[in-house]
């Protein structure tokens, strides 16, 4: 997979990929993952890439122009554009894990008041929102999505069951508690349950405890039809 990312601040997308598995992944040749300066594409002297919005409001919007310049020069056959808004779609793991069976992804980073809406609607595939908040730039948006899809592509983990068993696995359940040891630390004990090595009795017990923890934390999780 190649993931690019169009950014005014590459910097800030590439700072959280450049460790632990995300760097492993790289380095292994799993995912190819650059970060692109949108200024790159710009024509006047003073590299601008925002103006201010056409019939008056606060902010500036993104221009037009270098983001058609790049996207045309990275786009391929199998490209998917995808645009990092509050406006987007939520993001939610289902989605990670069908993003990570594209070939080529390039994440496009709002920033100020967004995006000319005319990006959206000649080159935008997908707009997507990584919650219901508002950050000072999608670069950061960006690191996050690319975490969650990269993580997914098979050898990047190093165990495979290790997506499989995790939060969102089941949309609607989070993961049951997780202890190591000591086992008793503080006069804090580990279930004994856990230790009994009677492995029905745990998945039966894991389950119990995925739903109460979903009901405590994520009661709209629980909540929601199956």
């Amino acid at each position: 997979m190649r993931i690019d990312i169009l950014t005014l601040f590459p910097g800030i997308a590439l700072a959280p990929l450049a460790e632990s598995m995300m760097k492993r992944a790289q380095q292994a040749g799993i995912v190819e993952i650059q970060a692109h300066d949108l200024r790159e594409w710009t024509t006047d002297k003073h590299r601008k890439t925002d103006d201010y919005l056409c019939g008056g409001g606060q902010g500036m919007l993104l221009k037009p122009e270098p983001i058609f310049a790049a996207i045309k020069e990275l786009r391929r056959d199998d490209t998917k554009v995808i645009l990092l808004t509050p406006q987007g779609k939520v993001f939610k793991q289902a989605l990670a894990r069908e993003l990570s069976e594209e070939s080529h992804l390039i994440l496009l980073c709002g920033h100020y008041e967004g995006v000319d809406h005319r990006v959206i609607e000649e080159l935008v595939d997908l707009e997507l929102s990584i919650g219901d908040y508002i950050l000072t730039n999608g670069a950061i948006a960006a690191a996050v999505l690319t975490d969650a899809i990269v993580r997914l592509l098979p050898g990047a983990l190093g165990d495979a069951r290790s997506p499989v068993d995790e939060s969102f696995s089941d949309p609607n359940l989070l993961e049951a508690p997780a202890y190591t040891k000591p086992i008793d630390f503080r006069g804090l004990k580990v279930p004994d349950v856990l230790l009994s090595g009677h492995h029905a009795k745990i998945e039966e017990w894991k389950k119990e405890q995925a739903v109460i923890r979903t009901k405590e934390n994520r009661p709209d999780l629980a909540n929601r039809p199956r």
